[in-house]
């Protein structure tokens, strides 16, 4: 077993727990309740429960990453499959804060600062999920 690898996915859960602070600032800073008010509600109900989605995904992959992270690191299918669904699921992310367009929404230093915080995690998460799969 690789000690530092198991250390690494166990330290990679608790960003991505912690990454959730960021995620609940999004509704509020972006002034979902405002901007939301003019789609019809099906709409507005269907991107509350993908936001949902995409929130139990990081906490399911930030627990298991916790509390699994040998099994994880293991070498079996099911932790290779897992370790693969965390890197496609944060590569996904990383190319998608290259093309999100935030500049207007960065108006203090520390959401300037956060947002970059945010790439360097995504893209540590994709190189560590897919190291694991790989190694």
């Amino acid at each position: 077993m690789d000690v530092a690898l198991v250390d690494l996915i166990r330290l990679a859960g608790v960003g991505q727990l912690c990454i959730l602070i960021a995620s609940s600032m999004v509704p509020f800073k972006l002034n979902w309740k405002r901007d939301l008010a003019v789609l019809p509600v099906l709409h507005r109900q269907l991107y509350w429960t993908y936001y949902g989605y995409v929130v139990l995904g990081i906490v399911a992959l930030g627990l298991i990453s916790l509390t699994c992270a040998e099994d994880l690191t293991s070498g079996s299918r099911l932790g290779r499959a897992v370790c693969a669904y965390g890197a496609i699921f944060w590569g996904i992310r990383v190319a998608l804060q290259a093309v999100f367009d935030v500049k207007e929404h960065l108006t203090a230093w520390w959401l300037t600062a956060g947002d970059h915080l945010l790439t360097v995690l995504f893209m540590s998460f994709t190189a560590l999920y897919g190291y694991a799969v790989f190694r």
